[in-house]
C-alpha cells in the first residue's frame, strides 16, 4: 500500500505520521493490488482532523473525523475505511465470483482564458464501468458520499446514474441507445 501523508495549518510530528501508517497500513489485508491512500491532516476551527481517501480497482473508500485528540481521529476514520471495506467485501463475495472495478482516470485541468460566451469545463473524469446492481451502486455512492454515481447495470446491461433524491429515497437514470 502506498500511503500519502500532508499536513494543511497543521504541524504533523513524525510520531503522529508513523502511528497513521502503521494504523492505515494494516488496512492493506483488504486488497489484493496495490492501492493507494492519500490522508490529510489539517485543523478545522482549531480541532484537528483526519481525513483518507483509498483508491482501489473495486472502489474508493473516504473517511474524515474531527476530534481533539489527532491519535482518536486516526482510530475512528481507520475503524471506519475497515466497516466500508469488510461491507463491501462480503457484499461482492457473495454477490459475484470474478468482479472488474471502476476505474477513475483524472484529466489535468487546463487553464485558459475564456470570453463571456464561452462555457469553462474544469475537470473531466473518465470511468471504466462495472457491471453492477443497483443496490451496490447505491452502496459505491453512499460510501463515496456523492450524490449520483454512474455504473453499469448488471440486469439492463446498460449505462445507468443512481442519485439521491429528498429524504432517504433514490432515482434511477437509464440510458437507452
Amino acid at each position: 500500500m502506498k500511503i500519502q501523508i500532508s499536513a494543511k495549518n497543521y504541524s504533523m510530528s513524525d510520531k503522529l505520521r508513523t502511528y497513521i501508517e502503521k494504523k492505515i497500513g494494516k488496512l492493506e489485508k483488504y486488497f489484493d493490488e496495490d492501492v493507494t491512500a492519500n490522508i490529510v491532516v489539517s485543523k478545522q476551527r482549531e480541532t484537528p482532523k483526519l481525513e483518507a481517501t483509498i483508491t482501489a480497482k473495486q472502489a474508493v473508500f473516504r473517511a474524515e473525523k474531527a476530534n481533539d485528540s489527532i491519535y482518536e481521529a486516526v482510530d475512528m476514520v481507520t475503524d471506519k475505511l475497515a466497516n466500508q471495506m469488510s461491507k463491501l467485501k462480503g457484499k461482492l463475495e457473495a454477490r459475484y465470483k470474478e468482479n472488474k472495478a471502476l476505474k477513475l482516470e483524472f484529466i489535468p485541468e487546463h487553464e485558459e482564458e475564456l470570453t463571456d460566451n464561452e462555457m469553462k469545463i474544469v475537470r473531466r473524469k473518465r470511468l471504466e464501468l462495472s457491471p453492477m446492481v443497483e443496490e451496490e451502486a447505491i452502496l459505491q455512492m453512499e460510501m463515496l458520499g456523492h450524490d449520483f454515481f454512474v455504473f453499469l447495470d448488471m440486469d439492463t446491461d446498460s449505462v445507468s446514474v443512481v442519485y439521491k433524491r429528498k429524504g432517504k429515497a433514490y432515482g434511477i437514470i437509464e440510458t437507452e441507445i
